[in-house]
C-alpha cells in the first residue's frame, strides 16, 4: 500500500466554528476545542468543512480560521482545509490564493445547487487538480450538493491523478463505498463522512472517517476507530455502541447545529450561529444533554 498519506487512515475532526456574543469568530474557543481534539487522540484536523459553517464566513474570515487552525496544530497533526463551492474558475483563485505552508491536504466538495452531470463533477475537479498544489480528498454528500458522485466517477478521478488521494463518503450507501473499494487504485483512500456508519465502512475496507461527534467526544470515537482499523472488533463494537443513540440528536435539526449545542454543555464554546442557521430547539437540547449526561465525560 502507498503510505504517502497515510495519516488519513484513522480519525479527522470536522472542527466547528465558534461565535463569540457579537457574532465574531471565537478564537479563544477554538484553540480550546482544537487542543481537546489532539489531546482526545485525533490523526488530523479539517477545518472550513460544512460543520464550520464556512457557508456563512466571508473569504477573509475562511482564510483566518485556516491559517489559525495551522498555527494551533503546531505541527503535532496533519490539517486538512476545506475549500469548496460551485464556482470552478472561482474555486482555483482561491487555491492560487491558498498558503500552503502547514497544510497537508485540501478537502472539496462536489459542486451544489447547479447539479452538474458525472462528466461536469470530473471536469470540475480535474481543473482543480491542475492547479492545486496539495493532495485533494474528494467529497461526496450528496444531502447537501443535490448530485451523487458516482462509484465510477470517483475511481476515475482516482485513476486519472494522483493529486486525488481519497474520497470523504457521505452518501450513507455502503453499497457505493464497497464497489469504490472494490475498483480504486492502491493507495487512494476511502474515508466515511457519516459518523454511524464509520465502524461498518472499516469492516467492509475503509481507511477511517472525517468525523463531526469528534468534536465533543475525540477520545472514545478516535480510539473506536483506532480499534476497527486494527481488527480489534469486539472493542470497537463497544464504544460504538456507547456513543451511538446520541447521533441522532446531533443531526436532529441538522449539522452543526447538535454538535455545537453539546460543545456548549461541554463548556468548549457557546451555542451560537450564524443566519441562516439558529440553535436547535429547547426540547431537542434537553434530550440531547440527557444522552450525553448518559455517556459521561470520557
Amino acid at each position: 500500500m502507498n503510505t504517502k498519506h497515510q495519516f488519513l487512515r484513522g480519525t479527522g475532526v470536522a472542527l466547528i466554528t465558534p461565535f463569540d456574543a457579537n457574532d465574531k469568530i471565537d478564537f479563544t474557543s477554538l484553540s480550546r476545542i482544537i487542543q481537546n481534539c489532539i489531546q482526545g487522540g485525533v490523526d488530523y484536523l479539517v477545518t472550513m468543512g460544512t460543520t464550520g459553517e464556512a457557508a456563512t464566513l466571508s473569504y477573509e474570515e475562511r482564510m483566518s480560521v485556516i491559517y489559525f487552525t495551522v498555527k494551533e496544530a503546531a505541527g503535532k497533526i496533519p490539517v486538512v482545509a476545506g475549500i469548496g463551492g460551485n464556482n470552478t474558475a472561482e474555486l482555483v483563485r482561491e487555491i492560487n490564493a491558498l498558503n500552503t505552508n502547514g497544510i497537508s491536504a485540501i478537502l472539496s466538495s462536489s459542486p451544489a445547487y447547479n447539479k452538474p452531470s458525472q462528466e461536469g463533477i470530473y471536469q470540475h475537479y480535474l481543473k482543480i487538480a491542475e492547479h492545486c498544489p496539495l493532495p485533494i480528498i474528494i467529497y461526496n454528500v450528496p444531502g447537501r450538493t443535490a448530485s451523487n458522485i458516482l462509484p465510477e466517477t470517483t475511481v476515475r478521478l482516482a485513476k486519472a491523478s494522483e493529486k486525488f488521494i481519497a474520497v470523504k463518503e457521505a452518501s450513507g450507501d455502503l453499497t457505493q463505498a464497497t464497489k469504490i473499494i472494490k475498483d480504486k487504485p492502491a493507495g487512494f483512500q476511502v474515508l466515511s463522512g457519516d459518523d454511524p456508519l464509520a465502524l461498518g465502512l472499516i469492516g467492509i475496507g475503509g481507511d477511517g472517517v472525517i468525523s463531526v461527534i469528534a468534536n465533543i467526544y475525540p477520545k472514545p470515537f478516535s480510539s473506536m476507530i483506532k480499534l476497527a482499523l486494527h481488527g480489534e472488533y469486539t472493542n470497537a463494537q463497544a464504544l460504538n455502541l456507547k456513543l451511538f443513540d446520541l447521533h441522532k440528536w446531533l443531526y436532529i435539526e441538522g449539522n452543526p447545529a447538535g454538535v455545537k449545542a453539546g460543545a456548549s454543555i461541554l463548556g468548549l464554546c457557546k451555542n451560537r450561529f450564524r443566519l441562516p442557521l439558529v440553535p436547535m430547539s429547547k426540547s431537542n437540547f434537553d434530550l440531547l444533554k440527557q444522552e450525553m449526561d448518559k455517556i459521561g465525560r470520557v
